[in-house]
């Protein structure tokens, strides 16, 4: 999907910066898109992917953050050297559990949410099927 997805706007943005119709035409084809940006539709899914965007960018640097805190605690806490590498090693591996937990957590919401946009778009998967030629 993000291949076709990048090879829409590379062609868009080829044309528009490579068009030889000059200005006229780049400001017919910007307020058209402006156009479509604005429309309901367009701006509620905007709105949904910056609120997922904003819920789920603070999960893994929130995880980093608090496992360096209980890192720092462990070698600040009481004991001998031994003692404090001991659990700064525990914490350390308590905190790359919490990351990549974090991180998988934010890969699966990421995979749900476009698995719900793909199934509510109707999305079946024919167009691949298609290959231009007639009977072969």
């Amino acid at each position: 999907m993000k291949g076709k997805i990048g090879l829409i706007v590379g062609l868009g943005a080829g044309y528009v910066l490579g068009t030889r119709a000059g200005r006229e035409r780049y400001e017919q084809i910007r307020t058209q898109w402006l156009k479509v940006w604005n429309l309901d539709p367009v701006q509620q899914q905007v709105a949904k992917v910056q609120d997922f965007a904003k819920s789920q960018a603070a999960a893994v640097p929130g995880a980093v953050f608090h496992g360096a805190v209980k890192v720092v605690k462990a070698v600040s806490g009481s004991g001998t050297p031994g003692q404090k590498l001991d659990s700064a090693i525990d914490a350390t591996k308590d905190a790359v559990e919490e990351v990549q937990d974090a991180a998988e957590d934010t890969a699966d919401a990421v995979k749900n949410t476009a698995d719900a946009a793909k199934k509510k778009s109707g999305s079946n998967g024919s167009a691949k099927n298609t290959t231009g030629k007639s009977g072969s």
